[in-house]
């Protein structure tokens, strides 16, 4: 299947993007008469969640007509004609009453233009369309009246106007959706409408009551949508509703969105094409989320449902394997989890290592012996993350010829000891990832490393699997009980975790 990346989406203030074609058993037939048409190919697209794909090509446009036929029947949704220089023309819907659609335009204004001459609805839709166009351009017009104002006049105006054109939009959607409803176009228009509270009350100092327009909000956001059909995922408002849901709607904690994921992939039956995007869509979303602590979604996910086996049918069985395998790694590293032990090798005992022949050693087979051989010795050696007594534990994983790192590790020094100054019971386990135990010597004494200054001399440790070291510096911070509190934080963050620990532990007593 063909993926097509677009210029722009022509509905102004909304559109985004979906999803795939079932078969049927009579097919589709959808001729387009378009004046004043250049082109010689054109392009039917449909969309999958924020993706957009094309279903079929015209290759020969007579007169500015363009046809598209195929055997087997289009999915209920929202289509697109696409130009030769890849930009939408225009948008229309397909449902079971329009597989057989007509439509006539001019290439130069289409969203002015455009009507179907066999199917009432479609023109509804147009209708809606220049509607959308007219309120954009009472805008854009009004932007340039105000030109000359001062910022507060023009502003006032502005927003007068914005409230003006939001009310008549939510009138026109209102009056579209109640009249067609329980159609495609009905649905189409329901899951594109904000669901807010009409009237709202005022709360005991007069203001509006904001956690009844939150609560209602929230409870409604989803009326009227039919998690049990297909058809939402090729609505264009359907991605970007899912994603303000989650970002900007619920509670923005790692437990609160486990618990609406959980509940939102009830809704669809499990065999369905909507659960397959959701659980892709959250997969995607939270093994890639750039926020701490987020990564507790993504475990969760894979422990109830690629391990359970509901993500067969999603995703490729390597595939499958490969992320459970990604959150096998991440799942020890949880915010809130007891850091893994780590056995590691003091810098200043590096001669004793060497000596044995660690640094020479070429093949797991030599260093497995030499290992064995001296195991009695290197036990003594050994100087353990858990082993360290601290109330704050700083975990830093760097390498001495890492750019980014020779900026980092003077700014950690400082900041170690101003926290030191500050009666701070900090300690630092500095660990460096590679091997070169003699450049690593000579940078500590360099730069007066005065912390637990550590590396894996006898390659025990894997630290960079063990620890989801892909890239370096990389710092987590450890209570006394050596939980991790903080992972992947700058330098920068430091001061403040330990403040909310040290919060933590007042609490606590």
């Amino acid at each position: 299947m063909k993926y097509l990346k677009l210029k722009n989406s022509f509905i102004v203030f909304f559109f985004c993007f979906f999803s795939q074609l079932v078969s049927a058993q009579s097919g589709y037939n959808i001729t387009i008469k378009m004046k004043n048409c250049t082109d010689t190919i054109a392009f039917l697209t449909y969309y999958q969640m924020d993706k957009t794909y094309i279903k079929d090509t015209c290759k020969s446009i007579k007169d500015g007509k363009i046809v598209f036929k195929g055997k087997e029947k289009l999915a209920s949704g929202i289509y697109s004609l696409v130009n030769q220089k890849k930009a939408i023309a225009f948008d229309f819907f397909v449902d079971e009453n329009t597989q057989n659609l007509k439509l006539e335009g001019d290439s130069n204004n289409f969203r002015r233009e455009a009507t179907a001459e066999n199917a009432e609805q479609e023109n509804e839709f147009f209708s809606y369309i220049k509607f959308l166009t007219g309120e954009n351009e009472k805008f854009f017009a009004a932007k340039e009246q105000v030109r000359g104002l001062s910022k507060k006049d023009s502003l006032a105006r502005m927003m007068n106007l914005r409230k003006e054109l939001d009310l008549s939009l939510q009138d026109y959607e209102q009056k579209l959706a109640e009249k067609n409803k329980g159609t495609y176009l009905g649905n189409f228009m329901n899951l594109k409408m904000e669901k807010t509270l009409k009237d709202p009350p005022l709360a005991s100092n007069g203001r509006i009551d904001s956690l009844k327009v939150y609560r209602y909000y929230r409870n409604h956001y989803w009326d009227g949508v039919d998690f049990k059909d297909d058809a939402i995922t090729r609505n264009p408002f359907f991605s970007t509703k899912l994603k303000s849901y989650f970002d900007n709607v619920i509670v923005k904690h790692p437990d609160s969105v486990i618990v609406e994921i959980d509940k939102m992939m009830l809704k669809p039956a499990r065999d369905s094409m909507l659960f397959k995007l959701l659980l892709a869509h959250f997969t995607l979303t939270y093994e890639t989320y750039n926020v701490m602590g987020f990564d507790k979604v993504f475990v969760h996910i894979v422990d109830n449902y690629f391990k359970t086996g509901k993500a067969v049918g999603t995703y490729e069985d390597d595939v499958i394997e490969k992320i459970i395998k990604r959150s096998d790694k991440l799942k020890p590293l949880l915010i809130g989890t007891v850091a893994p032990e780590l056995s590691m090798i003091r810098a200043s005992d590096r001669a004793k290592i060497a000596s044995k022949g660690f640094e020479n050693a070429k093949t797991s087979d030599e260093v497995t012996k030499l290992f064995y051989d001296n195991i009695a010795e290197i036990n003594t050696l050994f100087y353990k993350l858990h082993d360290v007594a601290a109330d704050y534990l700083i975990l830093v994983f760097w390498d001495v010829d890492c750019g980014h790192c020779q900026k980092e590790i003077p700014k950690l020094l400082d900041l170690y000891h101003e926290l030191q100054k500050e009666k701070k019971d900090v300690k630092v386990y500095s660990v460096y990832t590679e091997k070169e135990g003699d450049k690593y010597a000579k940078y500590i004494e360099e730069h007066k490393l005065d912390w637990i200054n550590v590396y894996d001399g006898v390659f025990y440790n894997n630290v960079r699997e063990k620890y989801d070291v892909y890239s370096t510096p990389v710092i987590y911070v450890l209570d006394k009980s050596k939980v991790i509190k903080a992972k992947r934080v700058a330098v920068e963050q430091i001061k403040q975790v330990i403040n909310d620990i040290e919060l933590e532990y007042k609490t606590a007593k």
